[in-house]
C-alpha cells in the first residue's frame, strides 16, 4: 500500500541551500519512496530564542510503501548520512527532516508524533506547504492549510529565494 507523506526540510550550517538539495536526491534515490512535490526553498529566520544563522527550509510531498515508523528510520538514517549529529532542541543543524502528515494518521508516541504538533504554528512550514497542498486538511484541527496559513501569528521572516 502507497502512503503520502509531507517533510519538512531545514538546515542552517554549511551550504543550506546544497544540504537541502542533497536531502531530496537521498529521498528520490531510495527506492521505498518517491518525491511527487517540492515547494521552493526559503530563508526562513529562526524559531526560538537561540541566536543563530537563519535556515534554508523546504516541504517536500513524498509517495511510499513505508509504514511511518519505517520512514521515520530511513529519515533519521539520510540525516545520519548528510551529517547530522545529535543534539539539543532548537540547536543549528547540517540537516533536519519532519514528517508534518503521514495520511491522514494521528499518531501520539514518544519518539514520533504526527502531525507534527507545531507546524500550524510556524510560517517556515506552513508557508511552503501552501505550495504542494493548499487544500490538504488537518486531521486534528480539520482546517484545510489555506485556513492555517490565513490564521497565523507567527510573524518570523520567511522568504522565498529565487
Amino acid at each position: 500500500m502507497m502512503h503520502t507523506a509531507f517533510l519538512s526540510i531545514g538546515s542552517n550550517i554549511g551550504d543550506s541551500v546544497k544540504n537541502c538539495q542533497n536531502t531530496i536526491k537521498s529521498i528520490a534515490g531510495h527506492e521505498e519512496m518517491e518525491v511527487i512535490r517540492v515547494s521552493s526553498f526559503y530563508s526562513t529566520e529562526p524559531w526560538g530564542d537561540i541566536e543563530q544563522e537563519w535556515f534554508t527550509n523546504c516541504v517536500v510531498k513524498i509517495k511510499t510503501s513505508l509504514h511511518a515508523f519505517q520512514l521515520l528510520r530511513h529519515l533519521q538514517q539520510i540525516e545520519r548520512d548528510l551529517g547530522r549529529e545529535e543534539f539539543a532542541k532548537g540547536l543549528p543543524r547540517v540537516i533536519d527532516i519532519d514528517i508534518l502528515f503521514f495520511d491522514n494518521a494521528v499518531i501520539g508516541e514518544t519518539i514520533l508524533t504526527i502531525p507534527h504538533p507545531h507546524l500550524h504554528k510556524r510560517a517556515f512550514v506552513l508557508v511552503p506547504l501552501m505550495e504542494t497542498d493548499p487544500l490538504h486538511i488537518h486531521p486534528v484541527i480539520k482546517k484545510n492549510i489555506r485556513e492555517l496559513n490565513q490564521e497565523l501569528e507567527d510573524r518570523k521572516k520567511v522568504i522565498r529565494i529565487e
